[in-house]
């Protein structure tokens, strides 16, 4: 059974940083051969995708409002992939879920990580 757990969270002021992981089990295939994302909901709001990183991995996208302050990397070996984020703002406090597809008919949430931004 395919299982993606996110770790990472937690409260930080505003212009800290945080890395986030997603690590993905229960499988066979290697995350290089799968789309990871990772997606964020805010309270109110719906969820968003943030980044993602496509299989091959030369392949990379950013929300526009996380472009330049959030880098998505992975460890292949470990199966892991990572949200490494700058220069936080309260504005992405949010629950931080991460996906793992590995075929259009196979996708793979985690149980989210909560981000908190003070001012």
């Amino acid at each position: 059974q395919v299982q993606v757990m996110e770790s990472g969270g937690g409260l930080v002021q505003a212009g800290g940083s945080l890395r986030l992981s997603c690590a993905v089990s229960g499988t066979s295939f290697s995350i290089q051969t799968m789309t990871v994302g990772w997606y964020r909901q805010a309270p109110g709001k719906q969820r968003e995708l943030v980044a993602a990183i496509y299989p091959g991995g030369g392949n990379l996208k950013y929300a526009d409002s996380v472009k330049d302050r959030f880098t998505i990397s992975r460890d292949i070996a470990k199966k892991e992939t990572y949200l490494a984020m700058y220069n936080l703002t309260p504005e992405d406090t949010a629950v931080y879920y991460c996906k793992a597809v590995i075929d259009p008919g196979r996708h793979y949430w985690g149980q989210g990580t909560q981000v908190t931004v003070s001012s």
